[in-house]
C-alpha cells in the first residue's frame, strides 16, 4: 500500500509540473505561497482519499471475488453430493489465472449441474407426488394432496431408485387392491341378481365411486371400501343361504302336499323355479331372481293354500296313507287289524285332539317302521314262497303218481312227464328247505324276541304241522303198500290152490288225465310270486293250526284231520 502511494505521488508531482499555467493563473490572482501550498496540500490529500477508496474498493470487489470462488467451489461440492456425483467432467482440475479466470472455469459446470439438479428435483417430486397420492387413495382420504417437500440434500439416483421402487410397490398394492374391488362388485353384482336386489344401490352404499359410471382408475380402494365391500358379500351369501335353505323347505312341502293330494303335473308345472333348487347347493343357484322376495312369497302362499285345502282332505290323506301301510302289511304277510285302525283315525280327526300334520308324521313313522320290518322278513319270505312252490308241486306229482293213465300217448303227455322228473328234484329238496327255514326263523326270532307269523300264523308252527302231516303220510303210503303186497300175495295163492280164475275186465280209469297246470309251463317257474294254490295250502295249514289250538294237542289234531279228509287225498 506504501509502495503504491509513493507512486501516486511521483505521478501526481509530475503532473503538477507539467500544468505550469495553472501557477501562473495563481499569481494573476495573488495567491500567498502558504494558499497556494495548502491548496495543493489539500488536493493531493483529495486525491489520496480518492484513491484510497478505489483501493480499498478493489480489495472488497478482490475479497467478493474470491468468496464468490469460494461459494461456488462449496456450491459444486454441495451439488455433487446431493446428485450423488464423484466428480465432473466440466470441472476444471487445475486453479491457476486469475479469480475471474477461475470463476469463468467453474460458471459452465454449476449451471449444468443446476439445471440437473431442478430436473432431479422435479423427479423427485413426481415420484413423491404419485406415492403421495395411492397412500392416500389406500388410506381413503378425501383431502387434497399437497405438493411434497423433497429433499434437495440427496437427490441421488439412489435415493430416486429407492422412491421409484416404492412407488412400483404401491401401484402393485392399487393394482390388486383394485382388482380384488372389481372382484367384490362383481360379486356383488351376481348375488343382488340372484335374490333380485337393486345392485346400484347397494353397490352405492358402500361407497359412490363403485358406480359403474366411475372409471375403473377412479374406484375407491381403500381399506375400509375393501373392508365394507367383504361384510357386504358375506351379507348377501348369508342371506342367499338363509333364502336357499327357506325355498327348499317350502319346495319340500309343496312337493308332499302335491303327492298327499294326487296333484296333476300342469298344475305342479307352475312352481318348476321353486322346485327345481330343491336339492341345489348355495353356489350352484345363478339363476337371476331365483331366490327374489316375491318368488319366496308366491310360494309361501301355495304351501298356505294347499295346507288349507289338506285339512278339509285330511281323512282322504290319512285313508291313504293306511292303504299304503297295510299294502306293506300285506306284501309282507303281516295280520293287522285294519278296521280297528281306520276307526281309530276316525276317532282322532274327528275329536282334533291331534294336529293333521302330527297325524300325518305319525303314520309315516309307521310305514318307515313297516318297511324296516318287511326288508327283515324278506329272506324268511322268499323261503316260505319256495316251498310253498314245493308243496304245490308235490301236490301236483302225487296227483299225476295216482293217474294210470299217465303213460297213454295223449296231448301233453310228454310235458307232464318233464315235469313230473323236475317236480322229483324239487320235492327231495324240500327237507332241506324246510331245515334251513326253520333255522332262519328261529335265528330271526331270537334277534328280535318276538315270534314270526305268517298272515296271523307263527311259521315255525306251520312248519311243525307240515312235519307232522309229512309224517304221517309217509305211514300211510308204507301202509297201502304193505297192504297191496298182502293183497297180491294173497290172490297168487288162491290161483295155487283153486286154479286161475277170470278177472273182471279192468274198467277204464275215470280219473282226469293230469294235464300242464295254467300258472306256468311244464316244469313250472322259479320266480313266480305265490299263487292261488299255493294260498290255498296255506289256508289248509292255518285251519289246522286253528284246529290245533281249540284242541290243544297234537295227536287230538291229527286224528280231527284224518276225520275230515283222509291222508291220500290231502293235497286235492
Amino acid at each position: 500500500m506504501v509502495r503504491a502511494f509513493m507512486q501516486f505521488s511521483l505521478h501526481f508531482g509530475k503532473q503538477c509540473g507539467e500544468h505550469s499555467a495553472d501557477v501562473q493563473i495563481w499569481d494573476e490572482v495573488g495567491e500567498s505561497d502558504e494558499e497556494r501550498d495548502k491548496m495543493l496540500l489539500q488536493l493531493e490529500q483529495e486525491c489520496l482519499d480518492v484513491y484510497q477508496r478505489k483501493v480499498d474498493l478493489a480489495v472488497k470487489s478482490r475479497a467478493h471475488l474470491l468468496q464468490t470462488l469460494a461459494d461456488a467451489r462449496v456450491e459444486l461440492t454441495n451439488l455433487l453430493s446431493a446428485l450423488g456425483e464423484k466428480t465432473y467432467v466440466g470441472i476444471p482440475e487445475k486453479t491457476s489465472g486469475t479469480i475471474k479466470e477461475q470463476l469463468a472455469a467453474i460458471a459452465p459446470a454449476l449451471e449444468k449441474l443446476w439445471k440437473q439438479k431442478d430436473e432431479r428435483i422435479k423427479e423427485f417430486s413426481d415420484v413423491q407426488s404419485q406415492i403421495q397420492k395411492i397412500c392416500a387413495e389406500i388410506a381413503g382420504t378425501s383431502d387434497k394432496v399437497e405438493s411434497p417437500a423433497v429433499n434437495e440434500s440427496d437427490l441421488s439416483l439412489k435415493k430416486l431408485d429407492e422412491f421409484h421402487a416404492q412407488l412400483q410397490e404401491l401401484q402393485k398394492e392399487k393394482s390388486d387392491r383394485l382388482h380384488k374391488v372389481l372382484e367384490f362388485v362383481s360379486t356383488v353384482h351376481d348375488l343382488c341378481a340372484v335374490l333380485g336386489m337393486d345392485f346400484l344401490t347397494t353397490v352405492t352404499e358402500v361407497h359412490p365411486s363403485l358406480n359403474d359410471s366411475t372409471g375403473v382408475q377412479s374406484k375407491s380402494i381403500s381399506n375400509e371400501t375393501l373392508s365394507r365391500l367383504a361384510e357386504t358379500v358375506l351379507a348377501l351369501k348369508e342371506d342367499k343361504k338363509q333364502r336357499l335353505q327357506k325355498l327348499q323347505e317350502l319346495a319340500t312341502q309343496l312337493i308332499d302336499l302335491w303327492n298327499l293330494m294326487d296333484t296333476p303335473p300342469e298344475e305342479r308345472s307352475l312352481f318348476d323355479h321353486v322346485t327345481c333348487n330343491i336339492s341345489a347347493s348355495v353356489d350352484e343357484v345363478t339363476i337371476p331372481g331365483a331366490l327374489a322376495l316375491d318368488l319366496i312369497e308366491q310360494a309361501e302362499v301355495e304351501v298356505e293354500r294347499l295346507d288349507q285345502l289338506k285339512a278339509s282332505r285330511m281323512k282322504e290323506i290319512a285313508f291313504k296313507r293306511q292303504s299304503e301301510l297295510e299294502e306293506i302289511f300285506a306284501q309282507a304277510h303281516i295280520e293287522i287289524d285294519t278296521e280297528a285302525a281306520r276307526a281309530k283315525i276316525l276317532s282322532l280327526i274327528d275329536s282334533g285332539n291331534l294336529e293333521p300334520a302330527e297325524l300325518l308324521a305319525d303314520m309315516d313313522n309307521q310305514i318307515v317302521k313297516a318297511k324296516e320290518e318287511a326288508l327283515s322278513r324278506k329272506d324268511i319270505l322268499d323261503k316260505v314262497e319256495k316251498w310253498m312252490s314245493a308243496c304245490e308241486e308235490e301236490s301236483w306229482l302225487e296227483d299225476y303218481n295216482r293217474d294210470e293213465n299217465r303213460y297213454n300217448a295223449s296231448r301233453g303227455a310228454h310235458l307232464n312227464l318233464k315235469r313230473a322228473e323236475k317236480a322229483r328234484i324239487l320235492v327231495n329238496k324240500i327237507p332241506a328247505l324246510v331245515d334251513s327255514l326253520v333255522a332262519k326263523t328261529r335265528a330271526w326270532e331270537q334277534e328280535r324276541g318276538i315270534t314270526f307269523t305268517y298272515d296271523g300264523v307263527p311259521l315255525l308252527a306251520m312248519l311243525d304241522e307240515y312235519a307232522m302231516l309229512r309224517q304221517d303220510r309217509e305211514e300211510e303210503k308204507k301202509r297201502l303198500r304193505d297192504q297191496k303186497k298182502f293183497h297180491e300175495q294173497m290172490s297168487k295163492e288162491q290161483e295155487s290152490m283153486f286154479g286161475a280164475t277170470p278177472s273182471p275186465a279192468r274198467q277204464p280209469s275215470t280219473k282226469k288225465v293230469v294235464g300242464p297246470r295254467a300258472n306256468g309251463s311244464a316244469n313250472g317257474s322259479s320266480s313266480r310270486r305265490l299263487s292261488k294254490c299255493s294260498s290255498k295250502w296255506f289256508q289248509i295249514y292255518k285251519q289246522r293250526w286253528e284246529e290245533r289250538q281249540q284242541a290243544g294237542r297234537s295227536g287230538e289234531l291229527r286224528r280231527h284231520i284224518k276225520r275230515r279228509c283222509s291222508i291220500t287225498h290231502f293235497w286235492d
